[in-house]
């Protein structure tokens, strides 16, 4: 029997290590398959699998994938696999960002299940890892899948790596994974119910698989940008002409391959005399470049319109992108020399050979294409409800936001976004109100386009799906329940009790409200000071061409912009430019569009105050920007340097007795309480004898107010009047911005975000009125 028992052992182990080694997704689910029938293991069991597993392979060898993985499941949030039991999950695609959430969802006790419509990994591009994605895939047991993975220094990936490690964790943990399978849409409940009758499914191809006979709670899209799941419009964020350049050449691994340096990521303004070599030696002219050696010999770079004509890549020259790029107007063979002649310069002609790896259309793997245009969702979630079945539908990875590829932002911010999915579905199945998980979901969702390295928690060991352990700066009632009416589709259930969540004051930063118009003024005349058609003489008209803006960014980010390519008359095209460039790469929302700063007189006043204090806040500490400094400090000397920066600013009260937290509460829901929190400047002391200076926040809040009664004073008292409704705020946010109201992630501890001027005068109107403080009566 002792023998019988032995061979097992190395039987079991044996084949989970052929099931460890295979490098193809076809042949790693054949091996699990094998694995699970020798052994007789149940996949299905999805709750008892990972633990009859463990039991069944017992080697040395895997005992450390073991520990890793059971430490993982360890963390509280997951309730000793419990928290989500019962729950059923579909997941659309099985790229990275599908796959690392199925093992979020399966950590907590969900049934999931992945279908990808391919049974091939192939694509070769590499992916930049942030140091937590590192830490993370090393928590999961990554070197035991890719021995070599992040190795020394080596903060990369191959796609086709990266989706092998978390296919093979994903089956471990009981997930099912369906290949060849395509979804087409959601299935509704049938409108008479009976014990019987099925809940949410999945209409697929082939109609025939067992997955469409799958009822379902969740359904998460993980598809990429041709997202197939309803409900999901999309913002797309616009810069100047950037054609960039992937191309994949055979890795022999031999010596002197590995010699090769590898380029992690230079740019023309940071080494001007490699590009003017580069473009004097071949004709090629780069704007950067970056190589990985991993699978392949990976290289991306964003190369130069003129140059690509002059070299004969591109045939002729188009206005339009589309038919610039497009098939028939791209010289394949003269693509395929630029890049392997950038590549060898690149490299200084160190690699011995330069073969192209073949993509999975059996082509030469280059590519040229254009990120001048990325898309984002302007909503990350949604809850449909049906004949009594609720659903949460949800979108991660590029079908949530595109990624932009100089930056290596795609994995982590997937990989956030994963997290930050998992964590609702978790309030989902616990019964949390719909609207509230929706505005917790949309509030997180604000965070990710800003994310870098630098804004998140560096401490990554207490990462978990809980956003609170990743964001510093996690506000996460920042959207209200009554903006996220729209994404609950269907519903029925009476949501007026949550009218009341809505009455937080607004808080602005500090960076916001600091500079006084004047200053402001004068420093955006001294940026803006000899840039062709701008004259900037005042906060409204002078702006209204966008030039100004555009050369506001030009002047502190030259490369973001392409001044000379600029012409007074297209405004909204100079305005929308400028707006798209600030929120993506400065994380200044805007506040308006270009379509509307053409349809105007002039730009209101109010708004581009507020607009213009935010590149005042981005660009005072840049070099060469010291005056700048220096009127920050005169705007400062009068605030309190004490102050805790993560927290709205509360009253100071007069004596010094300690109120007890009711009496707190109580003078809070004051309107006079209400504004001195909006604030951002510390109550006068006694020894200042009284005197309080004109409070530039409070000035503008109440002109902002002063604005809506003389323009629609009888609308609004109508509709705060009975039943609770803000229908012209909500749709000018779903319009306007992206994501509900639109990203703004500060590196700075603030009192407070606004991340839309229009969203902050639907809050404080809200909560005057619902304090029974009119307009007028709230001015000081």
């Amino acid at each position: 029997m002792g023998e019988t028992e032995d061979e097992r052992t190395v039987q079991a182990s044996q084949l989970f290590e052929n099931f460890v080694q295979m490098s193809t997704c076809k042949g790693t689910l054949q091996a699990f398959s094998i694995l699970c029938r020798q052994l007789e293991l149940d996949p299905m069991d999805y709750s008892n699998f990972y633990s009859s597993l463990k039991t069944a392979v017992t080697s040395w060898k895997v005992k450390a994938l073991w520990t890793k993985l059971d430490k993982r499941a360890q963390q509280k949030v997951y309730s000793q696999n419990k928290a989500c039991q019962g729950t059923r999950c579909l997941i659309i695609g099985g790229g990275p960002c599908g796959l690392r959430t199925a093992i979020e969802l399966a950590l907590l006790g969900c049934k999931v299940v992945v279908i990808e419509k391919r049974d091939t990994f192939s694509r070769n591009n590499v992916l930049h890892l942030w140091p937590f994605t590192i830490e993370d895939l090393r928590g999961l047991g990554a070197k035991k899948f890719y021995g070599k993975f992040c190795a020394g220094s080596i903060d990369h990936i191959s796609i086709r790596q990266l989706q092998l490690m978390l296919l093979k964790i994903c089956l471990i943990l009981g997930i099912e994974v369906h290949v060849n399978v395509e979804f087409l849409k959601l299935v509704e409940p049938p409108e008479e119910q009976t014990d019987d009758s099925p809940s949410w499914r999945a209409d697929i191809r082939p109609s025939s698989h067992s997955v469409s006979d799958l009822d379902f709670d969740v359904v998460i899209g993980a598809d990429g940008r041709k997202n197939t799941l309803d409900g999901f419009s999309r913002k797309e964020f616009r810069g100047k002409l950037a054609i960039a350049i992937t191309a994949n050449f055979v890795n022999r691994n031999t010596t002197a391959e590995a010699k090769v340096e590898e380029i992690s990521g230079v740019a023309f303004i940071f080494n001007q005399k490699f590009f003017l070599a580069l473009k004097e030696e071949t004709g090629i002219d780069l704007e950067n470049i970056v190589y990985y050696r991993d699978n392949t010999h990976y290289f991306v770079m964003t190369a130069k319109k003129q140059s690509l004509l002059d070299k004969g890549v591109i045939i002729k020259d188009y206005v339009e992108t589309e038919r610039l790029l497009s098939s028939d107007n791209v010289n394949q063979e003269g693509l395929l020399s630029y890049a392997r002649e950038a590549a060898d310069f690149g490299t200084n002609y160190q690699l011995p050979s330069l073969d192209y790896a073949i993509n999975h259309y059996g082509q030469p793997d280059v590519a040229m294409f254009d990120f001048t245009s990325m898309y984002a969702s302007e909503n990350a979630a949604l809850i449909r409800e049906k004949h009594g079945h609720q659903i949460l539908v949800a979108l991660v990875g590029d079908s949530l936001l595109e990624p932009f590829w100089p930056m290596g932002t795609g994995c982590a911010r997937g990989f956030l976004a994963a997290f930050d999915t998992a964590w609702i579905v978790k309030a989902f199945a616990q019964g949390k109100n719909s609207l509230e998980i929706l505005a917790e979901r949309e509030s997180i969702y604000r965070l990710l386009p800003q994310t870098t390295t630098e804004n998140i928690s560096k401490n990554f060991d207490q990462y978990t799906i809980d956003p609170a352990t990743r964001y510093p700066n996690l506000n996460s009632s920042h959207v209200r329940p009554h903006q996220v009416r729209h994404l609950f589709i269907d519903g029925k259930q009476d949501f007026s009790h949550l009218e009341g969540t809505i009455s937080r004051p607004v808080n602005l930063s500090r960076g916001e409200c600091e500079v006084r118009p004047d200053r402001l003024l004068t420093w955006c005349q001294r940026q803006t000071n000899g840039y062709r058609g701008v004259d900037v003489n005042n906060l409204t008209s002078s702006w209204r061409s966008g030039l100004a803006l555009c050369a506001l960014i030009h002047k502190q980010r030259p490369e973001l912009i392409d001044y000379d390519s600029l012409h007074e008359d297209e405004v909204a095209a100079n305005n929308q430019l400028a707006f798209d460039v600030a929120e993506r790469h400065l994380g200044i929302q805007p506040v308006t569009t270009g379509k509307e700063m053409v349809a105007g007189a002039e730009p209101d006043k109010l708004l581009m105050v507020l607009y213009l204090s935010k590149f005042y806040v981005a660009f005072r500490n840049s070099p060469g920007n010291k005056k700048g400094a220096k009127e920050r400090d005169e705007n400062c000397e009068r605030q309190s340097t004490k102050s805790n920066l993560g927290q709205p600013r509360k009253r100071i009260p007069k004596d010094d007795k300690k109120l007890d937290d009711d009496s707190v509460h109580k003078r809070r829901r004051k309107g006079n309480g209400y504004l001195t929190e909006l604030s951002c400047h510390s109550a006068p002391s006694a020894g200042m004898g009284g005197k309080v200076q004109e409070n530039k926040v409070r000035s503008m809040a109440t002109q902002l107010l002063a604005k809506f009664e003389e323009n629609s004073a009888e609308k609004m008292h109508g509709k705060f009047n009975g039943s609770y409704s803000l229908e012209e705020p909500k749709r000018v946010i779903r319009s306007e911005s992206c994501p509900t109201g639109a990203p703004n992630y500060s590196k700075e501890r603030t009192v407070g975000k606004v991340s839309s001027t229009i969203d902050a005068k639907a809050q404080i109107l809200a909560v005057l009125y619902e304090t029974d403080h009119r307009p007028g009566a709230a001015t000081h």
